[in-house]
């Protein structure tokens, strides 16, 4: 059971609220851990590789590796967090995953924006350890530089800790979370189950949603039964009810009314969709009379 200090809710663009739980900094500390393991591997055959065909070794070598390790991090990192929705391997290990702050679909800006301060925050000041002046034939300031790369690294490495929703900087920058993301059993249709009938929609009533509207009504009868999803359902039902129309809420139950009205609508939108009518949201029925000339 998650702590509510960890939960936290995202308005989707449909405004509806959906409650995410925050990774805890061991699980995000863990998946970054198999990624680096997984590209230092692909990095230690790829500098292997460039040995055997160029004379590259000493410092040469030690450059080559820095280098390439930046141009296997960068793309690895972007390539996996956008193939599988802000997943890596490391986090679909742990059940992470990165989502946006704002409820939206995860952009690419975001993602890039994420995994380029990486560098600034991690990557860079682990080169300054790496490669030293005194390999360049330096003023032998080695120590005063490793102390900064130290510190500066240390600050970012704990920042998540000091504010309330775990961010990394990048994180900041980005409007990003990283949320657990526990697989999810397949569930049973919900226009399966028998609905109770207790309440009747006539077609105009129906006609005022389109699929997206659907969908979204879908994810929050999927919902736990939490306290924060009950108070969602109850906004709902008073959107719906306000949207067609109906005055007397008393004697109302939610539960059955959005069950009903759920079921009843899937089963409106399917009968026009095989006539070919498909109705994206609330908004075509007003679009379609935009495009219809005036008589």
């Amino acid at each position: 059971m998650a702590s509510d200090a960890a939960l936290r809710s995202v308005l989707t663009p449909e405004g509806v609220p959906i409650e995410v739980e925050l990774a805890d900094l061991g699980a995000r500390a863990g998946a970054v851990l198999i990624d680096l393991v997984i590209i230092f591997v692909a990095l230690f055959f790829a500098v292997l590789f460039a040995i055997l065909v160029t004379p590259a070794t000493g410092v040469i070598g030690l450059v080559l590796f820095v280098i390439l390790s930046f141009f296997l991090r960068c793309p690895f990192f972007m390539a996996f967090e956008l193939r599988w929705r802000g997943q890596t391997p490391g986090k679909r290990v742990f059940k992470l995953r990165v989502v946006d702050r704002r409820g939206g679909a995860l952009s690419p800006r975001a993602v890039v924006a994420r995994n380029l301060t990486r560098e600034i925050e991690v990557f860079m000041p682990a080169s300054l350890l790496i490669i030293k002046p005194s390999d360049f034939g330096g003023s032998g300031m080695e120590d005063m530089l490793s102390l900064v790369a130290l510190i500066w690294s240390g600050i970012f490495t704990i920042l998540p800790m000091f504010n309330r929703d775990r961010l990394r900087i990048g994180d900041m920058i980005a409007g990003t979370w990283v949320v657990r993301a526990e697989p999810v059993a397949l569930l049973k249709d919900l226009s399966t189950q028998q609905p109770s009938r207790r309440y009747r929609f006539t077609p105009a009533e129906l006609d005022v949603y389109g699929i997206a509207e659907l969908q979204v009504l879908e994810r929050l009868l999927r919902q736990p039964a939490t306290r924060a999803t009950q108070d969602t359902k109850k906004d709902v039902l008073n959107r719906i009810l306000d949207k067609i129309g109906w005055d007397d809420r008393d004697a109302i139950n939610s539960e059955s009314f959005l069950d009903d009205y759920y079921v009843a609508l899937r089963e409106h939108l399917e009968r026009h969709a095989l006539f070919g009518d498909r109705r994206a949201d609330k908004h075509e029925a007003a679009r379609r009379r935009d495009r219809t000339p005036l008589d």
